[in-house]
């Protein structure tokens, strides 16, 4: 085995923005991958893989709240900033008030509409909360980012 230079992990994002950028700029392939056909099925999937990590996760603290399928009292490894939405699940420790669930039932509804291709999209948009557009579109101020 060689040892050459270590991967850089930011060719992944740099990546999946060229495929964000290149889906956005090509119609038919917009159409194709946004459409309910293509799109739903990835949010069923999502939806699927986030009851699993969520229920195991929180132990069974699941229940259905504000538009959204809630894992509260999950260990803070498991999911990224106060909490993360997978498909229709939110997975969180204790982040969960109204405005917050307000908040992840937005990006339930993106999950729904972008299906799979939310994931390189939500990715090409940013880590800056501030300038993301998925999430100023859920409300920065309901999300806990200003």
């Amino acid at each position: 085995m060689s040892q050459g230079r270590p991967i850089d992990p930011r060719w992944i994002v740099r990546a999946i923005k060229r495929w964000a950028d290149a889906t956005a700029s090509v119609p038919v392939l917009k159409r194709v991958i946004l459409h309910p056909v293509v799109a739903r099925p990835g949010f069923w999937f999502a939806t699927a893989a986030g009851l699993v990590w969520g229920g195991a996760m929180s132990v069974g603290h699941i229940r259905s709240t504000g538009g959204v399928i809630l894992a509260r009292n999950c260990p803070r490894w498991s999911f990224g900033r106060g909490g993360t939405t997978i498909g229709a699940v939110y997975i969180t420790n204790s982040s969960y008030s109204r405005a917050v669930l307000e908040h992840e039932a937005v990006h339930r509804a993106q999950w729904k509409k972008y299906g799979l291709a939310f994931i390189p999209l939500y990715i090409a948009a940013g880590s800056e909360a501030r300038t993301n557009r998925f999430e100023i579109e859920a409300g920065l101020n309901k999300g806990g980012y200003t």
